[in-house]
């Protein structure tokens, strides 16, 4: 079957159907939902009984791009920075140098045991070198592991952060595979730019952002997640425009965000949580149409073995020399290592070889097909197995909500109580949203003149006005106080 704009909807909605149908009944089975979107998207292929006709790296890349920025921003809006704090030193050493000595461990490897050249090995070891946000996010959230001494945090923050370093360690190692006249020292440039331009983007797109969500006044509440979505893509391709690095401008962004006060802040977490999901299943379903499992089969040793060396030594070594120097029990340290999954992102890498047109690129492609699915299938079934062998494992009755959990809890409030707003108060002519409400109350209503205000993030408080605050103990009540009059 070929795609055509008449039947390009009816399909993809149909597989989307399937899709979430089968996701749902997946870890009965305790297989991973990510790896039966890929599944059914090799089974709708060319190659399986769907006998659909997609062979568009370069629709595939730009879906992937996408995909990512909503992956990315997601987790991003997700990341509390209190619980991200601690561990902060060990998720960027890890984003970065692990992910240097993974790329550079396997590219060895790879040149040892194939007819690549250096820079063809250093290329597919790059592509494969980060592990992959969509997959930590959706497995680790999915199967509800709580996990003990900030190692969840640890996780998301380093799969959050490291696909930046992977993809410039991509496009450097492709300009040498491309130009072999180059030195290895012409990358370093680049490198320092993507990442320096990319970072301080991030950080300023995120305070520019706060300030027009805030400020802005729309009609509608359904049009502040739309906003958030033209601001992220700003962000992405602008960024990407000076020279900086979109993935990483789109995650600092984003963590900025999700750690301030905003305008309809729980509607715009709710809308990407929802997007994110389907941002994972559109990627991966396009990406099992993409490959071909015909061509997967002669690649099927190599893959293997490549697979098994990344699993067991490469990411291992990578880990616990990164993590040299911080104080951590051993355990936490293999637990780290374990969770090196590897999905979506190094296949949208390997899309770029082949757009290149470079030799090799179809098997290199196939290569990292092979090590995502094997990575997903081997690690991602064995998480909660793994963390109870290891011992980091909490009771699910101990897991600490995060401050996203707590904003988008639905709890029962049982106080309510009525708080005069006085001349000398610091809330006078001050947004909600400015205040830095208490996460544990509500403002439900709020009397003035009479007559009855249903307030939101953008309502000023005016002097006079009576508050009535909804709350679950008498400690959130004594916050607001506090907020009011500080």
């Amino acid at each position: 079957m070929n795609l055509t704009i008449e039947n390009i909807l009816l399909v993809g909605s149909i597989l989307l159907f399937i899709s979430i149908i089968v996701g749902k009944t997946s870890y009965k089975f305790g297989v991973p939902t990510l790896l039966l979107f890929l599944v059914i998207g090799m089974l709708a292929g060319s190659d399986g009984i769907g006998g659909i006709k997609f062979d568009g790296p370069k629709l595939a890349q730009f879906i992937g791009i996408v995909s990512l920025n909503f992956i990315l921003f997601s987790g991003g809006l997700d990341t509390n920075w209190n619980t991200v704090k601690p561990i902060l030193k060990e998720g960027i050493v890890l984003s970065t140098i692990g992910v240097l000595l993974t790329a550079v461990t396997i590219g060895t490897f790879v040149f040892y045991i194939t007819n690549f050249t250096i820079y063809e090995s250093m290329l597919l070891g790059s592509i494969v070198s980060s592990t992959d946000a969509a997959a930590v996010f959706s497995i680790l959230r999915s199967k509800n592991l709580a996990l003990k001494n900030n190692l969840r945090p640890t996780l998301e923050l380093e799969s959050g952060s490291n696909d930046p370093m992977a993809y410039v360690l991509t496009l450097a190692f492709l300009t040498l595979v491309i130009n072999q006249d180059q030195s290895i020292f012409s990358i370093i440039p680049m490198f320092i730019q993507q990442m320096a331009f990319g970072a301080i983007a991030g950080f300023g797109f995120g305070k520019l952002s706060k300030y027009i969500i805030n400020k802005i006044k729309l009609d509608f509440e359904g049009l502040y997640p739309v906003l958030v979505i033209a601001l992220m893509f700003i962000t992405f391709s602008a960024t990407d425009f000076v020279g900086g690095n979109g993935f990483l401008a789109i995650y600092i962004c984003a963590v900025y965000l999700g750690n301030q006060d905003l305008i309809h802040k729980k509607t715009i977490l709710k809308m990407y949580d929802g997007l994110a999901w389907l941002m994972q299943i559109v990627l991966f379903l396009t990406l099992g149409l993409l490959v071909f499992p015909s061509k997967i089969i002669p690649v099927f040793g190599i893959g293997i073995l490549i697979s098994l060396f990344l699993i067991l030594v490469a990411r291992p070594v990578s880990v616990f020399l990164s993590l040299l120097f911080f104080k951590m029990k051993f355990r936490r340290r293999f637990y780290i290592s374990w969770v090196g999954l590897r999905g979506a992102v190094p296949i949208v890498f390997a899309t770029y070889p082949l757009l290149a047109g470079i030799d090799k690129a179809d098997m290199m492609f196939n290569i990292v097909f092979f090590i995502s699915v094997s990575s997903v299938l081997i690690q991602g079934t064995t998480l909660s197995v793994m963390a109870k062998w290891l011992n980091v494992a909490l009771p699910n009755e101990e897991k600490k909500l995060s401050a996203t959990d707590l904003l988008l809890e639905d709890n029962p409030k049982a106080l309510i109580k009525e708080i005069p707003v006085t001349t000398n108060c610091y809330a006078v002519n001050k947004k909600i949203v400015d205040l830095g409400f208490p996460k544990h109350a509500i403002i439900a209503m709020i009397r003035r003149d009479n007559k009855y205000v249903t307030p939101n993030g953008s309502t000023v408080i005016e002097d006079k006005d009576i508050l009535v605050v909804l709350a679950d103990k008498q400690e959130a009540i004594d916050n607001v106080k506090n907020c009011l009059n500080k």
